[in-house]
């Protein structure tokens, strides 16, 4: 019997379940692979809000990340919510010995526009763990504060983001384009071989809570069964566009829902 996919998530916790860590675990478990965590920050979260954020103690965050690498391994790693420039230096050097995959989201702010990351974490960032991800996952705005910049308008501007991004260390970088106007949603891969194109109609649905997450989750747990980064990126793209298809069908919180993450899964 073939062993299963591991993943190693390290981000926030999401009380309400439609982003952070329990957003990850469900686009990893709907995927086929075997997710282990370790929490950075505990979030009071729901669909029209953040009301309270406690990060976790630096030290802890780096005994849990010893304490699943050491025993059970992990065939990629994600990285959601961090919080504080502390732990965002304590969790690229519990990987510093780590050889697989390594998926950065760099979440920042939530859907609801309340900051989930300190601004004394951005240097951290850039110094710690930009250069050590195998793909960087920002949104537009993401990506704009990354490098102190307005947020791309087009493409164009978004590639030219893309490539600016990939010059501070990570191997690749998707931009994702659900902050864009426009009937199609756009993201874009930029690599060293060139740039690909990841297209889907736009839904109109407010349900779209914890997108940037399960879509950088679902993408390491491609990577994680062994899948090639465009393979990855291609199959999470697919599967979070029929996740937000489907996720008026869930009909949960009064604010900004969650995707449907087991679409593909429940009857």
């Amino acid at each position: 019997m073939a062993r299963v996919a591991r993943l190693l998530i390290i981000a926030g916790s999401d009380s309400g379940g439609g982003a952070g860590i329990q957003a990850d675990l469900k686009a990893a478990s709907a995927l086929g692979v075997y997710a282990m965590t370790a929490v950075t920050a505990i979030t009071a979260q729901n669909t029209v809000g953040v009301q309270a954020v406690a990060g976790i103690d630096p030290a802890l965050v780096r005994a849990q990340i010893a304490s699943v690498l050491d025993d059970i391994g992990a065939d990629a790693v994600k990285i959601g919510m961090l919080g504080s420039a502390a732990v965002t230096r304590v969790v690229a050097e519990a990987l510093a010995g780590y050889a697989g995959p390594v998926v950065l989201d760099p979440v920042m702010v939530a859907k609801s526009g309340d900051t989930l990351l300190a601004d004394a974490a951005i240097g951290a960032l850039h110094e710690y763990l930009l250069p050590r991800a195998t793909l960087l996952t920002p949104n537009l705005p993401e990506a704009a504060r990354l490098l102190g910049l307005a947020p791309a308008r087009d493409a164009a501007g978004a590639e030219l983001q893309g490539h600016a991004l990939r010059a501070l260390g990570p191997g690749a970088v998707l931009m994702k384009g659900g902050h864009a106007a426009g009937p199609v949603c756009r993201d874009l891969l930029v690599t060293p071989g060139g740039t690909a194109e990841f297209t889907a109609p736009r839904i109109a649905t407010r349900n779209t809570h914890g997108t940037g997450c399960s879509l950088s989750s679902a993408i390491a747990a491609e990577l994680a069964k062994g899948a090639a980064l465009e393979q990855a990126v291609r199959r999470a793209h697919g599967w979070l566009h029929g996740a937000i298809v489907a996720a008026d069908g869930l009909q949960i919180g009064q604010g900004h829902g969650p995707v449907h993450h087991f679409h593909e899964v429940w009857a």
